[in-house]
Formats: structure tokens, sequence, C-alpha cells
């Protein structure tokens, strides 16, 4: 990754000849630098995925102007798109429980700028993190779940991450369904981790169903949240080999470290606009 500020072109498009020569057309006619350039086509839905970093400073006028040049093109494509700006931070208001590991591992890297994110609030329906969080200058909203105040609740939520201009939700082991309102309000913003490889052992206690199964490997799944839990585009995925010699206790030990990793990684590639998704399934350019 370099250091230069940069935009990053990214959409899809059905698939046909001369888009490349288009696009790239197009940034040089402007004096587009380009830093970096990824191109799939799934031959199987005729469709055409980008993302193109364009070194900022080597166009004469600023983002909203490239975006209003870009527009026809775009349009004559039939593509959805979308320009962002690195030198923009995303604000990603994280979602915990009870379970400290991944909170503990994402507030790391962002503390030590491996994640050049802002943290907004953190928020949780347990106040168990709090006095953590708030030592870390972040703010802590205690939002309880219950089963008779969950459309107030997640009102709650809404209205939090609203005010705080979030631009993801991370579920960092927030262990609670998210509604279908919420989702359809943020579409590919709600970003969770799930302890399983999906889409084995969905839904609760998937190490308990792994062992129970007796498999030889478990591993973990970062994913964008969807009404139907547990089943939206998978982002980033990882797994670790297990044998009959372990308990499930070994296997949630090995599996948090997992998670960590595949979540931390999968939120990466997520505020980098390096996941496009089309249907369910995802193309990720690493």
């Amino acid at each position: 990754m370099h250091n230069q500020r940069f935009y990053t072109l990214t959409g899809s498009c059905p698939d046909r000849a001369g888009i490349v020569a288009r696009i790239t057309g197009f940034l040089a006619e402007q004096g587009g630098w380009i830093f970096e350039s990824n191109m799939h086509t799934d031959h199987e839905a005729q469709r055409y995925f980008l993302r193109i970093e364009i070194r900022a400073d080597s166009l004469p006028f600023l983002l909203a102007e490239l975006r209003e040049r870009f527009a026809p093109i775009a349009k004559a494509l039939n593509m959805e798109w979308k320009i962002t700006d690195s030198s923009v931070k995303k604000r990603v208001v994280l979602m915990v429980s009870k379970q400290e590991h991944c909170l503990y591992d994402l507030i790391g890297r962002w503390q030590s700028k491996e994640l050049d994110i802002e943290i907004p609030c953190v928020i949780s329906n347990h106040d168990t993190f709090r006095g953590l969080v708030e030592w870390h200058g972040i703010p802590f909203h205690h939002v309880p779940v219950m089963p008779d105040n969950k459309p107030a609740a997640y009102a709650e939520i809404r209205r939090i991450f609203e005010e705080v201009r979030g631009d993801t939700m991370l579920l960092a082991r927030y262990m609670q369904i998210i509604p279908p309102e919420l989702c359809a309000a943020f579409p590919g913003q709600i970003i969770n981790i799930h302890h399983s490889f999906l889409p084995s052992f969905v839904g609760a206690k998937p190490y308990h169903q792994a062992y129970a199964r007796g498999v030889k490997l478990i591993g973990a799944t970062c994913h964008y949240v969807t009404a139907e839990l547990d089943q939206g585009p998978i982002i980033d995925q990882d797994v670790i080999r297990v044998d009959h010699s372990d308990s499930v206790e070994d296997m949630v030990r090995y599996g948090k470290d997992i998670e960590k990793a595949v979540l931390a990684r999968g939120l990466r590639y997520h505020l980098e606009d390096r996941v496009l998704v089309h249907g369910n399934k995802t193309v990720v350019f690493r």
C-alpha cells in the first residue's frame, strides 16, 4: 500500500468488449495516473468487475468533478459504481457482547494505526467492556436487548449509528440477531464474524456442533449481514486443523485466533473498497 492520496473507482456492469479501453482511455484523457488496477469477469453471470486506484494529484480537478465527468460513461456501460477518497477515514462502529477477543484485537490495530480508521463509538448489549472502551477514549453505549424491547433497542442502535455518521457497523462477536429492518437500512455496511466455516454450522454454538460432528477442520467467516441468518455474502474465511484429541474448549481457543485474523482482514478489504457484491457472492480484489 502506497502512502499517496488516491481515488478508488469500483464498479460492475454487464460484460462486453471495450470496457477497459473506455475507462482507462477516459482516465488518460484527464491525466489520471493509475496506481493499481484489478479486473474480473464472471463468465457465468456475464458480468464485469473492476477496481482502479487513481493518483489524486494527477488530476486537475477534485473528486466531485471526477464523479461528474465519469457519470456519462458509467451510464453508457450500465455500470453500478462509486469513487472514494483515500484521505477520508472510514468511521467504524464496533458492536460487542461478552466475548472480548475481537474487540481487543481491533482496538489494538486501531491504536497502532494498522487500521487507519475512526471508531466513533462501541455499542454493546452488556455493560461489561465500558471501562476498557472508555479507557481508550472511545464513547461506549450500553443498549440492552431483551425479548420485550427489541424494536426499541434496534431503533436506538440505528439512531446512534446515524448520529455518529457511521460508515460500517462491525459485529465483533455481537451475539444478537440483527433485524431485517436494520439490514435493509444499511445494505453492505454491516459486517459480522461467524465462528465457523460457513455454510457449515450456522447459528449458536458452532464449535459444539463441530465437535459433535467430529470435523477435522474448524474455521471462521467474515461476511455481510443480511436478513437471513449467517447467509450473507462472504468476504473472507480461514481454517485450522483439529483432531480427535481436541476438546470443545480447545476448539474455542483455536477459533478465537482465526476469528480475530479473519475479521481484521475482511474489514480491511471492505475499507479499501476491495469487495464487490453481486447477489449473494463477492469478488474480492486482494
